[in-house]
């Protein structure tokens, strides 16, 4: 069979390019040199290169090599694209690189998501160091959630009390089912922290009491200040020891004294006919923390003050008090203006109004960085009813009232004069008491106006007639504050206004 087969040197290879050589088969001469390429047989998978191997290629005037005699009888090659003889039935060449040349398979660093080796170490660095410091925010934030949680004292001795009276609270009333109405206390106690203040003889007081209606719609807060002197109704109560005490006509004050927050919520609930929803109280040390929390409070004094039980000297003016001064300044009485009570529940309210617009002009209740403190000193020293003993529960009320405008979150004291039997005590102006109650419930608006002139206004304060807005005076011995008109049908009058103030309120004005 070799000596048929004449041996002829493939066409030589154009320089860079590959050469391939072959051996026609049996019977096959050189393919004409037409561009009309003939079928081969697929390549076999084990003919291609392998990954590292280098292959050289024949010098541009060497001669190709015959193939060796094991093609298969009747197989032909298509001419390579270049012109260079086809390869044998069943072998394919593998392309030949260029001298020296190494195949890159070998040492390319293949890369993921397109992004190269040492960018990918740095993306892994990075995602690892945001997932420590959220881990690390995640682990501090509930530490600072479970730290003024457990801050928070429960009352569950009042809620125990407060459901075994349950048939005889007032109900809420259809129209006001998404109002609220909270008792804030502040306790005279001289227990703990607050013994500088005075001896302690293991009896509290409710030194300064307001209830407080948040409106269905949350647009209005109205703060009532309750007198501790006012005389009032106190049923029987459970006392700390456990024994009752029996009921008795007596100043309100006495109620937290002798029956703890249930008996003072049961007494302003048969004085009002409002049921109180929450109860909140504060002790002279938390209303301290309080005000150094939101870095003091403005208020504005028509004369100084120097007084030493209430460990306070001032200037006269405009003034920036801190938590002591603050507290000596809502408790003080005899050393400033007339030395009545009446004047020292004005002077609270208008520091609460300051101490609200404070939070609300700061921006406490939107910056967690301003607000933590304030919660911090507020739970420290915070007995609350089940229903407020979270963070929370405290957090979403806090929520709720941080779009009620400043002149619509109103302080007034409730309707009185003084006691027929002595003087020295307070009694309901029933006639505007219980207007003002009437509205409270039935989640209907109150305004407040700035104290009329001393000689227009009746004695210790009190206020003898509701005002309406536009100038006109309610009765007070009507029923319900309408006159009817020519046809019989009862006219509305404008909303009843009462003395008070409102955060709005110019200090110094």
């Amino acid at each position: 069979m070799d000596d048929d087969v004449t041996e002829t040197a493939g066409t030589p290879p154009e320089p860079d390019r590959p050469a391939a050589a072959s051996e026609p088969g049996p019977g096959e001469g050189a393919h004409p040199a037409d561009d009309t390429p003939r079928t081969s047989a697929p390549a076999p998978a084990p003919a291609l290169a392998l990954a590292g191997e280098t292959a050289e290629a024949p010098a541009p005037d060497a001669a190709v090599a015959p193939a060796p005699d094991t093609a298969s009888p009747g197989a032909s090659d298509a001419p390579a694209p270049d012109g260079g003889a086809g390869a044998g039935a069943g072998a394919t060449a593998a392309p030949a690189a260029t001298p020296g040349a190494t195949a890159t398979a070998a040492t390319a660093v293949p890369e993921k998501d397109g992004l190269p080796h040492h960018k990918r170490h740095w993306v892994r660095r990075l995602a690892a160091g945001a997932a420590v410091v959220v881990l690390a925010a995640a682990g501090a934030g509930w530490y600072f959630y479970n730290k003024l949680d457990g801050n928070i004292t429960t009352d569950t001795d009042a809620a125990a009390e407060l459901r075994a009276w349950d048939k005889e609270r007032p109900t809420q009333a259809p129209v006001a089912l998404n109002a609220l109405n909270i008792l804030l206390i502040g306790s005279d106690t001289r227990a703990g922290g607050n013994k500088k203040y005075g001896r302690d003889e293991g009896t509290q007081r409710s030194d300064t009491t307001i209830l407080l209606h948040l409106a269905a719609d949350r647009k209005s807060a109205t703060g009532v200040s309750l007198p501790r002197d006012l005389m009032v109704d106190i049923p029987s109560c459970t006392k700390a020891d456990g024994t009752r005490t029996r009921k008795m006509f007596a100043q309100f004050n006495w109620a937290f004294e002798m029956g703890g927050t249930a008996c003072t919520i049961r007494t302003v609930e048969k004085l009002t006919g409002i049921r109180v929803d929450h109860h909140m109280v504060v002790d002279f040390e938390g209303f301290k923390h309080m005000v150094d929390a939101v870095d003091g409070v403005d208020v504005c004094l028509k004369e100084p003050i120097d007084d030493k039980d209430a460990h306070l000297k001032l200037a006269a003016g405009p003034q920036t008090l801190n938590g002591e001064q603050a507290l000596g300044y809502v408790r003080a009485r005899k050393s400033i203006g007339d030395g009545s009570d009446t004047e020292r529940m004005d002077r609270q309210q208008q520091f609460l109004g300051s101490l609200v617009n404070k939070m609300q002009s700061n921006g406490v209740l939107l910056n967690p960085t301003k607000l933590y403190p304030v919660l911090d000193a507020a739970t420290k020293s915070l007995t609350t009813d089940p229903g407020l003993a979270s963070l929370r529960d405290l957090y979403d009320l806090a929520s709720s009232m941080r779009n009620v405008p400043s002149e619509r979150v109103q302080f007034l004291t409730v309707p009185r004069q003084p006691y027929r039997y002595d003087r020295n005590r307070d009694e309901l102006v029933r006639s505007q008491a219980e207007k003002l109650f009437r509205q409270l419930r039935e989640d209907a608006p109150v305004s407040v106006a700035p104290p009329k002139s001393p000689d227009k206004q009746g004695e210790s304060g009190d206020v003898s007639a509701i005002d309406s807005p536009g100038g006109g005076t309610a009765e007070p011995g009507t029923e319900d504050g309408r006159k009817p008109d020519a046809s019989g049908t009862p006219t509305p009058v404008p909303t009843p206004t009462f003395t008070g103030t409102s955060a709005a309120a110019d200090l110094c004005g």
